[in-house]
This record gives structure tokens, C-alpha cells and sequence, in this order.
């Protein structure tokens, strides 16, 4: 949990899970969706005096955790430029003046970063919404959860700080309706199944992630074979229980099944195909309960590539490069 100011973001970690106790600090924060930094930067906010364990601050990034330790992180990155609303077209799927639910285009960030200062789904949004939540850091009005740069469909967002307040609690008790769908290679899918394993830093690519860890959060992902095609591709449907980063991509990299165009997790075959040039991955539906008891269930058209690519493969055509 965190709270934030203009200027910093504080962080609380109370260690209760067994999984965690006698984990490095720097891996136990490296492995926290947020902030998302890496293990050198973990490193450099441990020196510059960050991090209190039950009150003391520390500079150890090899201290062995312990039950019941409490690690508070009060975190102070450099400010981003200032943002600014610039006209960029989105396609809303939904709108009032609590929230809304956007269709987001491959290939676009959701909030400003130093390697993206603009361009961003946040840009776009002080454009056209009148305003954004304010209860995340100073960079993310109005985002409450986020897809990856290079994943498609819908995303909420939040206009009203209950709104927000609202929605983080629908996220963090796993009742949001979120399915996806994933063009992934078929070796050897079931028609339907379960992907219940653990979730953490690949030790042999620190920007991927892995259920093969000894300990991490958990990560649940339930799918569906929706078709198969006879060039050893299936369309699937996937429903998360949990939110976890690349948790789809992951799952399915590890099940010797890379979802096709995926440039991190896919190897050669998927990365160099003929149909797509991202990961085949679209957030299809999007539904919760909203502030006034309403049920909210949006769905995102495919984009032109992914309708391009699942049409190929329905026609038969090559998408493998030779």
C-alpha cells in the first residue's frame, strides 16, 4: 500500500508472508510492481537513506528479511517534465464524470516516463476528460491500473478520486471482469485450463518474469482455446484472477506456448512472423460494479492488425518467415 504527495511516494511492506521471510530487501523490492525499478536503482535508494525497517533506516541490500518486519519506503524520484494534454484521438467505450473506459492502441505508453516525456495515454487524456484523479503519483492522474505498451483494448480510468478509491478496491479484491484475448503457438494446449504458479524476476532476463521462482506473489490465469488453426496457432481467451506485470505473456512463455510477435517472451518464431509485429495480445472486455451499483461491462473491437492476423490465419496463410 502507498500514499503520495507532490513530491514523494511512500511505500509499506509488512512481511507476513513465508515466501518472503530471509528474502534479499533489494530482490523483495525489486520484485514489487511498484515502483518499478530495477535492482540498481533498488540499490541506489537504499544509499541515499529511502528505506526504514521497523523504523531504522538502511543502506543493506543483502538484509535477510524476517516475519513481521515492516519496511517503509519513502521514495522521491526526479520529477517528470510537465505534463501536457495534447490532442492525440482515443476511442472512449465509456464515460461519465466518475470514470471512463478507453480503447487503447497498441504501440502507445500509458503514462510519461523519461524515455517517453509525451505521446503518452495520459496526454491524450488531459485533452479530452476535464479531469483526472489525483491519487497516484504526480506523472499517473487518473490511472488505476495499466497495460502494456504494446497490448491493445480497454482501460479504465478514473476522473474522481472516489472513483479511483473505488476501483483500486475492485482491483485489489480481484473482482474486475477482465478477459483478453492472445494469439499463442499450440503445442499442445488443452481446450481449457489453469495456470496457478508463483510470479517473479527470471533470473536469466531480469526484464521478464517467471512462475519458475522458489518464491513470489501468486498468479492465476484461467484460458479458453477459442480456435485452432492448422499452422500450429490457437486463439484463446484468458480471464485473470490476478493483475500480475506480463502475467499472461509470462504464463504462456512458460507453458512452451509464446504468444505470437511477442518480442521478450517469443522466440524467433513468434517474433518473426509474417502477420503481426507485437505481441498478439488484446484487452478484450472490462467490467466491474460501479459507484452506484451499476454493472459496467465494456468490450473492445480488434484492432486492424490482430483482425489482420487472426483473418491470415483463418485463410490458411503462411505466417511463418522462412
Amino acid at each position: 500500500m502507498h500514499q503520495s504527495s507532490p513530491s514523494s511516494t511512500t511505500f509499506r511492506f509488512l512481511i507476513d508472508d513465508p515466501n518472503d521471510v530471509s528474502m534479499r530487501l533489494d530482490v523483495f523490492l525489486t520484485e514489487q510492481d511498484d515502483p518499478p525499478l530495477t535492482r540498481s536503482q533498488i540499490k541506489r535508494c537504499l544509499g541515499d537513506g529511502e528505506v526504514l525497517i521497523n523504523g531504522q533506516a538502511t543502506t543493506k541490500a543483502g538484509y535477510r528479511l524476517r516475519q513481521g518486519d515492516e519496511i517503509i519506503w519513502t521514495h522521491a524520484p526526479p520529477q517528470p517534465p510537465d505534463l501536457v494534454a495534447q490532442n492525440i484521438p482515443l476511442t472512449f467505450l465509456y464515460h461519465d464524470e466518475h470514470l471512463a473506459i478507453v480503447d487503447k492502441p497498441a504501440g502507445m505508453v500509458v503514462h510519461p516516463s523519461y524515455g517517453h516525456p509525451n505521446g503518452t495515454l495520459v496526454n491524450a487524456l488531459l485533452y479530452h476528460l476535464n479531469a483526472l484523479s489525483s491519487l497516484n503519483t504526480p506523472a499517473r492522474p487518473g490511472i488505476v491500473h495499466r497495460i502494456d505498451k504494446d497490448t491493445s483494448g480497454a482501460l479504465a480510468i478514473t476522473c474522481t478520486d472516489e472513483a479511483h478509491r473505488h476501483l483500486a478496491e475492485k482491483f485489489r479484491t480481484h473482482s474486475i471482469e477482465r478477459t483478453y484475448h492472445a494469439l499463442v503457438l499450440d503445442q499442445g494446449l488443452d481446450d481449457s485450463g489453469t495456470f496457478s504458479t508463483l510470479h517473479g524476476r527470471d533470473p536469466r532476463n531480469r526484464f521478464r518474469f517467471t512462475g519458475e521462482v522458489e518464491k513470489g506473489k501468486h498468479a492465476i490465469t484461467h484460458y479458453t482455446v477459442l480456435e485452432r488453426f492448422h499452422q500450429g496457432v490457437a486463439l484463446v481467451e484468458c480471464k485473470l484472477e490476478t493483475g500480475r506485470t506480463h502475467q499472461i505473456r509470462m504464463h504462456f512463455f512458460d507453458a512452451n506456448c509464446p504468444l505470437l510477435g511477442d518480442q521478450l517472451y517469443g522466440g524467433p518464431a513468434t517474433q518473426n512472423n509474417r502477420i503481426i509485429d507485437r505481441q498478439a495480445l488484446h484487452a478484450y472486455t472490462l467490467g466491474f460494479t460501479h459507484l452506484d451499483g451499476t454493472e459496467i461491462l465494456t468490450e473492445a473491437p480488434y484492432p486492424e492488425d490482430f483482425a489482420f492476423a487472426l483473418e491470415a490465419l483463418r485463410q490458411n496463410k503462411q505466417w511463418r518467415k522462412k
